[in-house]
């Protein structure tokens, strides 16, 4: 009988500390439309689907509201978009190749980007999330690939569906992105015209595409001339939030089922 009451003591405590223990909170970056301000489903249900709970966080301009929003958060997704402002933020005057500005979002991102490194919070950039890992900390970016890359990959699939990989990209052996593939070579979908053209000191590049474009990037320290907690970072040029929600490709799943495995590490460690 004591065995029996010490039994369902141990269950019972398992089962409090399952219940007590706290799901990651994933701060997703979002864009502004006409009359919303808007995250892409798609981001969400891999957040879901890896173990956390999402939140979309609406563009602001208040740097102190940044600051406890992301004091609230474990992780946070810095999502795709569109182009960079490259006067200010590289000193580079823009192509006549170049797309919309938003400028609100710009300096959105550029201030969400920091003030996460600044705090450790676990960082997941996807296309333009990644690009803006380099200019948020002095790197720079090719306005326009088809204009100023030499080689003859396409990096804008559209219109063909982006649910479907179309060009390789080559992975850095030993990198967070081959430990997580298990693979040195995977097939991407890509939607970008623009690239990371000069890395900041303390990240590093460790996937291209057949024509050198950056299609990955990590951290090789912390990063130099800014506030920098050394917290988890990864950033991936591809959209594997489409190959997995709306393509069923679970390939990529790791990436975010590690990502909030660091975010509840983080969490824990608050």
């Amino acid at each position: 009988m004591k065995k029996l009451l010490f039994a369902l003591a141990l269950i019972i405590a398992a089962s409090m500390g399952q219940l007590n223990a706290k799901v990651p909170v994933i701060g997703i970056s979002s864009y502004n439309s006409t009359d919303a301000s808007m995250a892409d489903l798609t981001y969400i249900e891999c957040v879901k689907k890896a173990g956390a709970i999402p939140v979309a966080i609406p563009v602001l301009s208040d740097s102190v509201q940044i600051e406890q929003v992301m004091s609230m958060l474990d992780g946070i997704i810095m999502t795709g978009g569109g182009d960079f402002d490259p006067l200010r933020w590289y000193g580079e005057q823009p192509r006549r190749e170049m797309t919309i500005i938003q400028y609100e979002r710009d300096d959105y991102d550029i201030m969400m980007a920091r003030a996460a490194i600044a705090k450790g919070v676990p960082v997941l950039g996807i296309c333009r999330g990644e690009q803006l890992l380099a200019v948020a900390f002095g790197g720079a970016l090719w306005q326009d690939i088809p204009s100023q890359v030499e080689g003859n990959v396409k990096h804008n699939q559209m219109p063909t569906n982006p649910k479907y990989p179309t060009h390789s990209i080559y992975i850095e052996k030993g990198s967070i992105l081959a430990k997580l593939l298990g693979k040195e070579e995977v097939r991407v979908n890509s939607l970008h015209h623009q690239g990371i053209k000069r890395m900041p000191e303390g990240l590093k590049a460790i996937a291209h595409s057949a024509d050198g474009v950056v299609e990955a990037v990590e951290r090789a320290g912390r990063i130099k001339g800014y506030k920098d907690a050394g917290g988890w970072l990864l950033g991936l040029q591809f959209h594997p939030e489409i190959l997995v929600a709306n393509g069923g490709d679970n390939t990529f799943l790791p990436i975010f089922e590690t990502f909030v495995n660091e975010a509840r590490k983080y969490s824990a460690g608050k």
